[in-house]
């Protein structure tokens, strides 16, 4: 049947390469339909917890994505008035900054004073130029030691400053992020043009949503080049052919413009874990046509011609192809259970990709190949090594056994030392301009990472109970006395330096009041006394039921967070339980994203190997071989968790995935060299010994090429400047060299050990 179908592809070629290029043509139509996803909220599920606790907090305050500019003077003085003319001016020059609603600084820091009976509340700076030596140090001692400023728009050292822009975004359009950071941007080279005297930088959660486009049109420019500069050079080395090498290129390049024009029909966002598909794609596309080309050019060194040798590479290769196809898109479409949507996208596209490819390997490739001259009655380089390594493998075969068990027992036992645990804001390498300015931003004047209270009372108007302010000024208290607070933003400070002001300034006054009545009032007068834009609705819900506590932290892992955030929310429960709280940030739910992504992969990886297992079963024809397959399946990434334990240590969310995806991929191998190995038992009638030898002679090197294609790839991924990728190609690199060291070396003795009647089966 596939010789007949084989003979037809080649009878019909010209058409049938017409017939494919106008299908992926109408396929890569839809790329114009793709767009970058710039909003990080783009890893979370719509039924994640911590996002729907977010959701809940910018729905009950202000939203609060930012853009932070960085200042540093040269002279290392904040208080001279060179410098807070530069401060005043970019703060004004914010108010610009496309879709923001707030901007606050030093400068426009609502301080205030008592005139006799009146509150006087003004701009803490209102003419640089006109301070006097005196009236400096006055504003630095008020800027240093007022709770809201220091640590968040001051350093303690004076030497630091910060310019804070609240960005409220439509979500509307794709490119709203990149068009406000582009305007920061602008802005920042404005004022350093304008002012050579300070240096700036730019933090906060806008700059690090466009960061990530940023981040993949970077690995598209480097990445991509590289990984298709090696497929052409292996496949040159290779084929020792050009034919073979330009049909197979051109194969690959309509592989990923097919899975890439239909995840444009399909809605689909890119993203940096979804850029690395085409990278995927282009390795595994290559792993059809070496094993298709590979023995056509051992057919042409027998002796046959072109067409009868690709029609019997068909007949051998076909059945294997399909299977190592189905079980990779299988690994792949398991990370649709993964908790973060753009490992969705990623398995999606990959699937399409692969099954692209294997659609293009049986129709495009032969029939371009029949097309295209095709010479050399020479073997591929390197069969005569594969030769003698499977001579090794069966004279040693007791040794390998025992030494491959040991060797998994042993790396087996080192992954507990891994540790689940991450940090989001090293998901961007130094090379990464945001990645430099958020470490230098935190070494020198706040910190990016920050989770939000929300304490809640209630009743309307309840946050002016002075037992209420009580326990928010206890729990503020307790925060700051906390190793890994930076900067706590609390609504009780505001009232105890409204309560001293309402007092003449008398510093003895510098408490809570103690009628609810007196505190309303307070608040009252002082919300009437804000400018626009500069309200208290980041703070306080507008039935002034609710008031949010922002906490800005160290740089810290998610471990460290999440052991935080439970010790907080215990402490609120233990001491102030009248109050009813709830936490959120960007920082609470990447910490838990990982976590959370294990244990749904956990389901993914579980469902992909009953299903693998089951391909294999029918596919072999056997339950025995089915059940040895499993062995060099699962054992790859067991011990290549047992290696990162003891080299890394740490498993975040880009690792999460890794045994799912790479469970498809490196059954390949096994498929492969099990169709030869039964092959020759059911058809040949051969010993095991014998049938291993004939797998290693028309096998070994395509899954030797292959698997050190696929490792290049996934090498080249491993160089990406944005760490899910990075570190996600590095473990799938040692998984498939771990895969490809067991098939050749752990799978053989394993057939020869348990080799049984085989007669009367046909594969």
């Amino acid at each position: 049947m596939i010789e007949s179908y084989t003979r037809w592809i080649i009878r019909w070629k010209y058409l049938v390469v017409l017939a494919s290029l106008a299908m992926v043509f109408a396929a890569a139509y839809g790329g114009q339909f793709l767009g970058f996803s710039n909003d990080y909220r783009m890893f979370f599920g719509e039924d994640n917890p911590q996002l729907l606790a977010f959701e809940k907090m910018q729905a009950t305050f202000n939203k609060n994505d930012n853009i932070l500019f960085v200042v540093t003077p040269k002279s290392e003085k904040v208080f001279s008035r060179e410098t807070l003319a530069v401060i005043k001016d970019l703060t004004k020059q914010a108010w610009q900054v496309p879709y923001s609603t707030r901007v606050d600084s030093i400068t426009n820091h609502q301080h205030t004073t008592a005139e006799e009976d009146d509150l006087i509340v003004d701009d803490l700076v209102v003419d640089p130029d006109a301070l006097s030596d005196s009236d400096l140090l006055t504003i630095q001692s008020i800027a240093i030691n007022e709770p809201m400023l220091v640590h968040r728009l001051i350093s303690p050292d004076s030497k630091f400053a910060g310019v804070n822009v609240t960005v409220q975004l439509p979500g509307k359009a794709l490119d709203e992020v990149p068009i406000t950071v582009a305007f920061a941007r602008n802005l920042k080279q404005q004022m350093l043009e304008k002012y050579p005297e300070v240096e700036i930088r730019l933090v906060g959660m806008a700059v690090m949503n466009n960061a990530f486009p940023e981040a993949s049109m970077d690995d598209v420019s480097t990445l991509y080049p590289l990984a298709l500069g090696f497929i052409v050079l292996t496949l040159l080395v290779l084929l020792r052919g050009i034919s073979g090498t330009i049909a197979t290129f051109i194969m690959i390049i309509m592989s990923i413009m097919t899975a890439m024009g239909l995840a444009g029909w399909s809605g689909i966002l890119l993203s940096p874990p979804v850029m690395s598909a085409p990278i995927m794609i282009l390795t595994m596309a290559i792993a059809d046509a070496v094993h298709l080309l590979v023995t056509m050019r051992h057919e042409l060194a027998i002796g046959k011609n072109k067409n009868d040798a690709m029609i019997e590479s068909m007949r051998i290769n076909f059945r294997p192809i399909f299977v190592t196809t189905l079980t990779t898109v299988l690994g792949f479409l398991s990370l649709n259970f993964s908790d973060a949507p753009p490992f969705h996208d990623l398995g999606n596209i990959a699937s399409m990709g692969v099954a692209a490819a294997f659609i293009f390997s049986i129709t495009f490739l032969p029939a371009m190949v029949s097309i295209l001259p095709a010479s050399g009655k020479h073997e591929v380089a390197g069969k005569q090594m594969m030769a003698k390594f499977g001579e090794f493998v069966i004279a040693k075969q007791k040794p390998l056994l025992i030494g491959n068990t040991l060797l998994i027992i042993g790396l087996a036992a080192l992954v507990p030392l891994n540790e689940l645990n991450d940090q989001f804001i090293n998901y961007f390498d130094e090379t990464i301009e945001f990645r430099r300015d958020s470490d230098y931003a935190s070494e020198n004047l706040t910190g990016v990472y920050y989770i939000d209270y929300a304490l809640g009372t209630g009743q309307s108007g309840g946050i002016s109970e002075p037992d209420y302010l009580a326990n928010v000024a206890k729990f503020s208290q307790y925060l700051r006395s906390q190793p890994e607070v930076i900067h706590v933003q609390t609504i009780s400070d505001t009232f105890k330096r409204l309560n001293k002001n309402m007092h003449g300034d008398d510093p003895a006054w510098q408490r809570l009041p103690e009628e609810r009545d007196l505190a309303a009032q307070y608040l009252l007068l002082y919300e009437m006394s804000l400018p626009y834009g500069l309200d208290l609705n980041n703070q306080i819900d507008i039935d002034k039921a609710t008031t949010k506590i922002a906490v800005t932290l160290k740089t810290l892992t998610s471990n460290e967070v999440i052991a935080f955030d439970d010790a907080t929310i215990r402490w609120l429960k233990d001491n102030t339980p009248s109050i009813q709280p709830y936490a959120s940030s960007p920082t609470i739910m990447f910490a838990h994203l990982g976590k959370r992504n294990i244990n749904s992969m956990l389901t993914g990886t579980s469902v992909a190997l009953v299903l693998i297992s089951a391909v294999l079963i029918f596919f072999l024809g056997s339950i025995k071989y089915g059940f040895i397959s499993l062995l060099p399946n699962l054992t790859p990434a067991l011990a290549a968790f047992g290696i990162w334990g003891i080299t890394v240590g740490q498993v975040g969310i880009g690792l999460s995935i890794v045994t799912g995806m790479t469970l498809g991929i490196i059954v390949d191998d096994t498929v492969h060299f099990l169709s030869k190995y039964l092959r020759a038992r059911r058809e040949k009638g051969l010993s095991a010994e014998d049938a291993v030898r004939y797998a290693f002679n028309n096998v070994g090197l395509a899954l030797l090429v292959t698997s050190v294609v696929l490792v290049a790839g996934f090498m080249i991924m491993a160089q990406s400047h944005f760490y899910l990728n990075s570190s996600m190609g590095l473990l799938t690199s040692v998984v498939i060299m771990l895969a490809l060291f067991i098939d050749l070396t752990l799978l053989p003795p394993l057939l020869m050990k348990f080799a049984g009647d085989t007669k009367g089966k046909k594969l």
